[in-house]
């Protein structure tokens, strides 16, 4: 960071009771006990996942092993961290080097039988196999009744609340009434800078898979079907990340789901971002640097020239945001455009609040959630759109 620069605290995760504490020490247990149960790991990847649990609440960060494809890669980021307390690395560190350690027990890189499977994939599959994707699906046949403007608003919501709030309500309610708990929304500044531009390429840095994956997917059917978009490119993680995080077989999983619904609105969006993807104008694409420790102020160059020609990138998700604003305790007051100037294009962020980072809200905004009990910056009730135009 520039030393002429405003900075804040980096957010740790040594303070008992806070949030950053609670991913660690109760989080993560659970999610151990889950996937253990989920698939038949044999003695030798339990007790490597049991030896990162006991390491990461208690040990000090221990290096990956040399056999490992990306130590170096790894050994250069942790530098200065190896062999210090887990709680003493920046939590955005701490976090990601946590899922690549479990990737590394339970055999994802390893060649043997467990080479290349999710451990996470149970957990995903059941979710898009669930019955609330198929009355979400079921609701897009309302889709091309609605107006054009409240089409773009409904898609861009339901992307940004991943469908957690039902789309069926959204399709025929009043526009704007039905998830009130926006506390800010950039949304006119992201359609007027689509409308702005001559060709508008648009990337996209999806978040989950599953049932926010599917919204993404008919938000970008939406940009191409209606000229928002001459092309879109969906950037997904290399590899298996954060529980949920969406992947090119997450993609193609999704998309399957969607062309499943023959003769509905959800297979003809299936057909079309199929035709998208064979043409071109839909490109997949991802990064090492997707799974990096890193704030998106460090982007290598290659992903910063790919992303600099946007008309916009869509940054979607919790994560995505800590790392393009900096997980750092920032006053919520803090202007976004500020903490984003880094960014190679014009960038929307779209997410609902599940840490402790927060910029860019009004005073008088902040005032009244602080005046409440409500754990409002971590309890995924809240949700924001922030927009910044020029790169």
């Amino acid at each position: 960071m520039s030393p002429n620069m405003p900075t804040a605290p980096t957010i740790l995760s040594d303070v008992p009771g806070s949030f950053a504490w609670g991913v660690f020490h109760e989080r993560h247990p659970k999610l151990v006990r889950q996937v253990l149960d989920a698939l038949p790991y044999g003695p030798a990847e339990r007790a490597a996942v049991e030896e990162l649990l006991v390491e990461s609440t208690g040990g000090v960060l221990q290096p990956l092993g040399t056999s490992a494809h990306d130590h170096r890669q790894w050994r250069e980021w942790g530098a200065d961290l190896f062999g210090k307390p887990w709680d003493e690395a920046p939590f955005l560190w701490a976090e990601s080097y946590f899922y690549r350690r479990l990737l590394e027990a339970t055999g994802y890189f390893r060649p043997g039988a467990w080479h290349g499977i999710d451990p996470f994939a149970p957990f995903k599959n059941a979710e898009l196999a669930g019955p609330a994707v198929v009355d979400e699906l079921a609701a897009l046949d309302d889709l091309p009744s609605l107006p054009a403007k409240k089409r773009s608003d409904v898609l861009l919501a339901s992307a940004l609340w991943g469908n957690r709030a039902d789309l069926a309500l959204r399709l025929t309610g009043p526009a704007g009434d039905a998830r009130p708990a926006l506390l800010a929304d950039d949304s006119p500044l992201l359609w007027s800078t689509l409308a702005a531009s001559g060709s508008p390429r648009v990337c996209l840095l999806a978040d989950n898979a599953g049932r926010e994956l599917l919204p993404d997917l008919v938000l970008i059917d939406h940009l191409l079907t209606a000229g928002q978009a001459t092309e879109v490119a969906l950037y997904v993680k290399p590899a298996p990340y954060y529980v949920s995080d969406a992947t090119t077989a997450d993609v193609l999983a999704t998309l399957d789901r969607l062309r499943a619904e023959a003769g509905r609105e959800a297979g003809r969006i299936g057909g079309r971002l199929w035709q998208a993807m064979n043409d071109g104008t839909l490109a997949i694409r991802t990064h090492p640097f997707l799974c990096a420790p890193l704030p998106f102020s460090d982007l290598p160059a290659d992903l910063r020239a790919e992303l600099s020609g946007a008309a916009m990138t869509i940054v979607k998700g919790d994560l995505n945001y800590r790392r393009l604003v900096g997980d750092r305790l920032w006053a919520p007051t803090s202007p976004f455009a500020e903490r984003v100037g880094h960014f190679p294009s014009p960038v929307a962020a779209l997410r609902t609040l599940k840490s402790d980072v927060i910029v860019g809200l009004d005073e008088p905004v902040v005032a009244g959630l602080d005046a409440t009990e409500e754990e409002w910056r971590t309890s995924g009730t809240y949700g924001l759109i922030q927009v910044r135009t020029g790169a």
